[in-house]
């Protein structure tokens, strides 16, 4: 039996393999470009969405690959996936799903059942509890874009200068640079320049947490 994780996991794979993103095999495909997104794997209700057998069907026809092809990628038995350096598996949601309930905790750490997985290459985590979140729309240009995956750690000390995410108390979540951070009010520099900056007071922001790695 494979996991909804081993299927996707795969799928990224079988991609990166034939030089392709997600989003440029499906479109190779016929498919909706945004089909294999990781925002999209996981439903507005927190239940996996599984790929249908004919997107499968059609994604092994393009990159001219058999079903027993992708059951030994999945079986992790291909020698080229063996001999790749894998980190850890984190939590992962879309950077659109972080403003809704139920995904953290007071603290800003993940909780629910609405996370994915994701394994990140060359990422190691030291311990630090961490977390990712996968970038939509160009608020963040031009540091992250569109499905740039950046991890973030509750944890650690947040320092002048950090690139941080912060989730106000009324939902709204934005990644940002910290200008400082005292006990009456926390500023924050916008990343794209065509956005403001921000000031909060700290009895508005529900929790603030130090992005320490993104993959591009």
């Amino acid at each position: 039996m494979f996991s909804h994780s081993d299927i996707w996991l795969a799928i990224d794979y079988l991609a990166e393999r034939h030089g392709y993103s997600t989003s440029g095999l499906a479109r190779k495909a016929g498919l909706d470009p945004t089909a294999f997104n990781k925002s999209k794997r996981i439903s507005p209700e927190g239940k996996p969405r599984w790929p249908s057998t004919e997107s499968l069907a059609k994604i092994l026809g393009i990159t001219g690959s058999t079903m027993s092809e992708f059951t030994i990628i999945i079986q992790g038995l291909n020698n080229e996936i063996g001999a790749r350096q894998r980190g850890p598996s984190i939590p992962v949601i879309g950077y659109a799903q972080a403003g809704d309930d139920g995904f953290f905790d007071d603290a800003g750490y993940p909780v629910g059942a609405g996370w994915d997985e994701v394994t990140l290459p060359n990422f190691h985590p030291h311990e630090q509890p961490t977390y990712a979140l996968e970038i939509s729309g160009d608020s963040m240009l031009p540091l992250y874009r569109e499905g740039d995956i950046i991890v973030v750690s509750p944890a650690s000390d947040l320092r002048r200068g950090d690139r941080v995410v912060l989730k106000t108390i009324g939902g709204e979540v934005m990644a940002k640079e910290l200008i400082r951070s005292t006990n009456t009010r926390i500023e924050l520099k916008s990343l794209n320049p065509e956005h403001p900056n921000r000031v909060f007071l700290p009895r508005d922001v529900a929790w603030i947490a130090r992005i320490i790695w993104v993959s591009q």
